[in-house]
């Protein structure tokens, strides 16, 4: 181990260290340390200049996508990996130190009460208001120690692979000014081969005193807020997906992701894609489990919300490695369950799901105990044997539960619920019944335009994707579909800009009557065009699975919605449109008539068993 011992001993010595899941290894990277401003500089060289490196890519890199971020300066950092060894873990524990390194003067720097207070402020004044469907807010536990920065950081490295188990990625990062330590349960996007994998994981069951039983698993795994939560971020990272993978994405699952104190759900994403591995990070930046959805309202709501900015927090460790083809696999863990050390001063970012269910203190709850669980496993806290149930002295076998009947029964009835459009393969095949036919599909900031587009593709159409700020009236004029897309806020605010140009978009095209499709913002636009009352819902529907009627037929079609269109119940039609409501509430869910068509539900999310299906069906109806 004389690798190490030189490099600890010189405070100058920039290092990386990784043990992955299930290895008996413990990676060694070292290099040259250089600082980039964005993705594309990442220089990862190619043929036999080629080259492997490691980078920490700070939150503030989302404004590549043209999303909104505090400015911090934290530094894009990549290491230019000269040697990358694999120690044997055992001995390398040997080598770490192992006293114990107290805390002081620790809590958070957001106290409980004012957390609380902005909770219910995002329930109210964001989900409320139809700016989307979860937004994660964060806050960091601070504290104080008195060590060397470097020895604390392999002093707590050595408790996490000694203590944690289930990470994805357990890491410790040393370079001048960025020490970052901490054991991430997700890996957010890897790329090899052609091949992109997501890990998307939601849901949170901290293990009680006493270890985990079926009992207990089973109410978490029963629980509408968890579910729904997972459910969420699936469709947000298959709207990534869709971006970057040319068959769009398939989802696998659900599993059980468990950790020492800990255990989360999951669902694996895969796809193909030919694009640059800088390229597949930009587009997929960053993980909606810890920004929101939609990513790019999520981004704004972080920054009205959080009082700093987040550093690495949520960001990615990312490993660029040539592989035989000339080109670099990806492997980029996300940044979470992360410690990061300074000057004596310890940093433990962690954030909350916050949707319409949410209760404030239960989202302060959950806070606090995603802390204590990053304290504990780094041993700067007691550490909760009981609850961490290890396999010598578990009061119950957690691997046994998991995989018990009843409990993998609650888990695959899960996907009774969604779409099989998404969880089959789809291949490239775009021989659908509008082969050789073109549309637009107008984004009105939330991406969900990607799947939308992914599925118009699949029924034939070459499909091309416009931002609203970017579609012209040539663009309007000239396509043989246009699909005016869905996206946050409230359909009747005047003062927005994007608004405005989302309803030039629709009336232009009913009035030369060419063929629309306007789906949920968009709906509703189009619906008070017809002079129908644009009211906002007693509850948001964000996330919510529903069966609707759409023009005599049943559909089970998923809702992300805070408005809603809506008529006297009974009505069928409205000038020249025809209407299908709520027989009950006069909720308008779809509108038709001479070439235009259009559904306030997601016919694209995985909440849509019928959506593709009736996705076809009113394309034909608009194309007739």
């Amino acid at each position: 181990m004389s690798q190490l011992a030189d490099l600890t001993s010189d405070p100058s010595a920039s290092f990386v260290l990784i043990a992955r899941d299930g290895a008996d290894t413990v990676e060694l990277l070292t290099g040259e340390i250089v600082d980039v401003d964005l993705l594309a500089e990442i220089p990862l060289g190619s043929g036999a200049g080629a080259r492997e490196v490691f980078a920490l890519v700070p939150y503030r890199q989302v404004r590549e996508r043209g999303f909104e971020a505090r400015e911090d300066n934290t530094p894009l950092r990549c290491l230019l990996v000269d040697e990358h060894l694999h120690l044997p873990a055992a001995e390398l524990i040997a080598e770490l130190p192992t006293a114990s390194i107290p805390l002081r003067d620790g809590g958070f720097d957001v106290a409980d009460d004012e957390y609380a207070a902005i909770v219910e402020r995002v329930i109210a004044d964001e989900i409320g208001r139809g700016e989307g469907a979860n937004f994660v807010i964060r806050r960091d536990y601070t504290a104080d120690y008195d060590a060397s920065d470097r020895t604390a950081a392999l002093t707590w490295f050595r408790a996490l692979l000694e203590h944690e188990r289930g990470a994805y990625w357990t890491f410790a990062v040393i370079t001048p000014g960025q020490i970052a330590v901490g054991a991430s349960p997700e890996a957010h996007v890897v790329a090899r081969e052609g091949i992109v994998t997501m890990n998307p994981i939601s849901g949170t069951f901290r293990h009680p005193a006493g270890g985990a039983t079926k009992q207990s698993l089973s109410a978490f795994l029963s629980s509408t807020k968890e579910t729904e939560e997972l459910f969420m971020v699936v469709d947000e990272e298959l709207k990534m997906m869709s971006a970057v993978c040319s068959d769009g994405g398939r989802i696998t699952g659900p599993h059980l992701k468990e950790m020492s104190r800990l255990t989360h759900t999951e669902y694996m994403l895969r796809g193909s894609s030919r694009l640059d591995p800088r390229d597949i990070l930009r587009e997929t930046m960053f993980a909606p489990t810890v920004t929101g959805s939609p990513m790019q309202n999520a981004c704004a709501v972080i920054k009205r919300h959080e009082r700093v900015p987040r550093g690495y927090y949520s960001g990615v460790a990312a490993l660029f490695t040539p592989n035989d083809h000339g080109g670099h696999d990806l492997d980029a863990p996300i940044l979470i369950r992360t410690v990061y050390l300074g000057d004596g001063h310890l940093r433990v970012p962690v954030g909350a799901t916050l949707v319409r269910h949410s209760d404030p203190d239960g989202e302060v709850g959950e806070t606090h105990g995603k802390a204590a669980g990053v304290l504990g496993a780094i041993g700067a806290i007691e550490r909760d044997h009981v609850a961490e149930a290890t396999d010598d002295d578990a009061p119950a076998d957690r691997r046994a539960l998991a995989d018990d009947p009843e409990v993998a029964a609650l888990l695959a009835s899960r996907n009774e619920r969604l779409a099989e459009f998404w969880m089959n393969p789809q291949g490239e095949d775009r021989s659908g019944p509008f082969a050789g036919r073109t549309a637009i599909v107008v984004d009105a900031e939330d991406r969900f335009t990607t799947m939308l587009g992914h599925q118009l593709g699949h029924l034939g159409l070459a499909v091309r994707i416009v931002p609203w700020a970017d579609v012209t009236d040539a663009d309007i004029d000239g396509a043989e579909l246009v699909v005016a897309g869905p996206g946050p806020g409230d359909p009747r605010d005047a003062s927005s800009e994007r608004i405005t140009r989302m309803r030039d978009v629709v009336e232009r095209r009913r009035a030369s009557g060419a063929p629309l499709l306007a789906v949920c913002l968009s709906h509703q636009i189009l619906a008070d065009s017809f002079g129908i009352a644009l009211v906002p819902l007693d509850a948001p529907h964000q996330g919510v699975q529903k069966t609707v009627p759409v023009f005599g037929e049943d559909a089970s079609v998923g809702f992300y919605n805070t408005f809603t269109a809506r008529v006297v119940p009974g009505t069928t039609s409205v000038g020249a449109a025809e209407v299908s409501a709520d027989a009950t509430s006069g909720d308008v869910y779809a509108l038709r008539g001479e070439h235009f068509a259009s559904v306030q539900g997601h016919l694209e999310s995985i909440l849509s068993r019928d959506g593709i299906r009736t996705l076809e069906r009113l394309a034909t109806h608009a194309l007739s």
